[in-house]
C-alpha cells in the first residue's frame, strides 16, 4: 500500500453527496477544525507537497474532496469545521450533509480526526468522535504539529486523550508532525487496516 499513497491523485470535489464517486469499494475520511493542520497531514502521507491545498484562510474549504489510491480505494477530505468566521448557515448544512454522509455512506471504511495536539477535544472534535463512535468506524486521532510541543507534553496530550477514548476499542490515537514526519509510520499502518490490506 505504501505506493498507493505515494501515488494519490486529485479526483473530484463535490459539495454534497450527489455528486460523490459510486458507493464502492473504500474511503477514508480526513476531518478536523479548519486549522488543525488537516491538508498538511494527508500531504505528508502521500508524500506530496500540493495534493491537497492549504488555504490561507481556514474554513474556506466547503466541499468533500476525493483523493483516488487506485480503483477501489480513495481518501476524503472533508471540509473543516468549527471556524468562527463561516457563516452559520454554512455549519448548519456541513452538519446535515456530514449526518448524511455518515449514515448513508456504506464505503466509509475508517476516519482520522485531525486534532491539534495543543488543543484536543474541543466540541467540534467530540461531535465527530461521537459519530465515527455511533456507527463502530475504526478511528486514528491524529494529534498533529506535536513539533511545537516539549516531549513530555505532547505526551501527556496524547495521554489526556487516550484516557478519553479508552472505552472505544476502534479508536487509536498517535501523535504526528508534518514538518518533522513524525508518526508517519505509524498512520501508513493504520490506513493499511482500514483499508483492508494485509501483507
Amino acid at each position: 500500500m505504501r505506493n498507493s499513497y505515494q501515488q494519490a491523485k486529485f479526483l473530484l470535489s463535490c459539495p454534497s453527496l450527489k455528486g460523490c464517486p459510486p458507493d464502492q469499494g473504500y474511503e477514508v475520511i480526513f476531518a478536523g477544525r479548519s486549522n488543525a493542520g488537516k491538508s498538511s497531514a494527508i500531504n505528508t502521507l502521500t508524500l506530496q507537497k500540493k495534493l491537497a491545498k492549504v488555504s490561507r484562510t481556514p474554513g474556506r474549504t466547503q466541499h468533500l474532496v476525493f483523493f483516488e489510491l487506485d480503483q477501489n480505494r480513495r481518501l476524503v477530505d472533508l471540509p473543516g469545521y468549527g471556524y468562527a468566521k463561516v457563516p452559520e448557515r454554512v455549519k448548519k448544512q456541513w452538519h446535515i450533509d456530514m449526518s448524511e454522509y455518515f449514515n448513508k455512506r456504506q464505503c466509509l471504511k475508517g476516519a482520522v480526526l485531525v486534532m491539534d495536539c495543543r488543543r484536543p477535544l474541543t466540541p467540534f472534535d467530540q461531535m465527530m468522535l461521537d459519530w465515527c463512535i455511533s456507527i463502530n468506524l475504526p478511528t486514528q486521532i491524529l494529534l498533529t504539529k506535536s513539533d511545537k510541543l516539549k516531549k513530555g507534553a505532547a505526551s501527556n496530550a496524547r495521554l489526556k486523550v487516550k484516557r478519553a477514548i479508552e472505552q472505544h476499542p476502534y479508536v487509536d490515537v498517535q501523535l504526528f508532525s508534518s514538518l518533522k514526519k513524525q508518526g508517519l509510520e505509524e498512520l501508513w499502518t493504520r490506513l493499511d487496516t482500514f483499508f483492508g490490506h494485509v501483507d
